[in-house]
């Protein structure tokens, strides 16, 4: 990710501090950014779950 990238929020979605420029992320084609790198890390972890939950309930395809 560039040094350069702009978050589309000022605040951490999970503390609602200021949003940290060395705790910045990627979600869905946006930036997003958090107070710091454990928010950062909390947020991919939860993404990474949710998929991973997804995928396995997800409806199977029959042919």
């Amino acid at each position: 990710m560039s040094k350069e990238s702009i978050a589309i929020n000022k605040t951490c979605p999970w503390s609602g501090k200021p949003v940290s420029k060395d705790a910045l992320t990627q979600y869905n084609g946006q930036t997003v950014g958090f107070c710091n790198p454990g928010c950062r890390d909390k947020f991919q972890r939860a993404i990474e779950s949710f998929d991973a939950c997804i995928q396995e309930n997800a409806p199977r395809k029959t042919q």
